[in-house]
């Protein structure tokens, strides 16, 4: 099964990364090989971001990882979406000039002119408004056209926003929050081969980004304090609880806990008086 993939920067990076840790490390044949297999059963065509929602919907590849706004300025029917990758974080955002006397993008006058590479999702935000714009098509350095006079304000893509605010730009609104995501086509994964094929996929992927968000905790608890262990770490399950060799009033609790809990999780556990306490990163995680 083929699946289209960026070719560069930090998509195409962290794609290959999550890849790998899922057990489908990229096999190219050459340093500058647009072809890789990805373990037996996918082969990788890396190709631009902005190509991929075409390469996909056209048949050339049964899958594709991009964008979700590019996704969705491609507007192709054929394509459905499998997955939510997580990376690749950022919006779709509308701004003007800091000296605009604009805060809203409903508060934009009808005929204002709007720089973007995303006509259709521009036009499509504008019309949602009521407003009557007139999209001015670029394909690259947006934030210079309200300086330069071409447009009036911009339509662009922002991650943390010091791009706009280095350029004399302020934020008003948004027009499509966008991460990865792993894409199909419905004709071609409509058979049961296929279909089977890319669930499979997903099955591995998620299971990758679900352990990131979690991790492996154990410790040495009182055995007569296991009521409220079992508070502190309900797990997926409970906590699994294993007798200690000679341990007598000691059992050791083993729990899988959110990531970002840790740190309350383990204060707790010293407050019942736990010893030995060990956490630990998890690299796969099925439900």
């Amino acid at each position: 099964m083929r699946i289209a993939m960026p070719n560069k920067g930090r998509l195409s990076e962290s794609a290959l990364k999550l890849f790998e840790e899922a057990g489908l490390k990229a096999e190219f044949l050459a340093d500058r090989a647009l072809l890789a297999q990805l373990g037996p059963e996918f082969q990788g065509i890396f190709v631009r971001a902005q190509d991929i929602p075409e390469f996909v919907a056209d048949g050339a590849a049964e899958l594709g990882i991009t964008g979700r706004d590019l996704v969705e300025e491609s507007g192709r029917s054929e394509l459905f979406e499998l997955l939510d990758l997580g990376f690749g974080r950022c919006r779709l955002a509308v701004a003007v000039r800091d000296d605009s006397a604009v805060d809203t993008p409903a508060r934009l006058p009808e005929g204002t002119r709007v720089a973007t590479s995303f006509p259709k999702l521009t036009r499509r935000h504008f019309e949602s408004l009521g407003i009557g714009i007139r999209v001015v098509p670029i394909s690259g350095a947006a934030e210079i056209a309200p300086h330069l006079g071409v447009a009036d304000a911009i339509v662009d893509l922002v991650s943390t926003g010091s791009t706009l605010r280095v350029n004399g730009l302020k934020e008003i609104g948004t027009v499509l929050d966008s991460s990865a995501r792993l894409i199909g086509n419905r004709a071609a994964l409509k058979a049961a081969g296929p279909m089977r094929l890319s669930e499979r996929l997903v099955t591995a992927l998620e299971s990758v980004l679900r352990a990131k968000k979690k991790r492996y905790l154990m410790a040495n608890v009182p055995r007569d304090r296991l009521g409220e262990v079992r508070e502190i770490l309900p797990g997926i399950s409970g906590p699994t609880i294993v007798d200690i060799l000679d341990g007598g009033a000691w059992v050791a609790a083993h729990a899988v806990v959110d990531a970002d809990q840790v740190y309350q999780t383990i204060s707790r556990l010293k407050e019942l008086g736990a010893e030995g306490i060990l956490v630990t990163r998890i690299e796969r995680l099925m439900p």
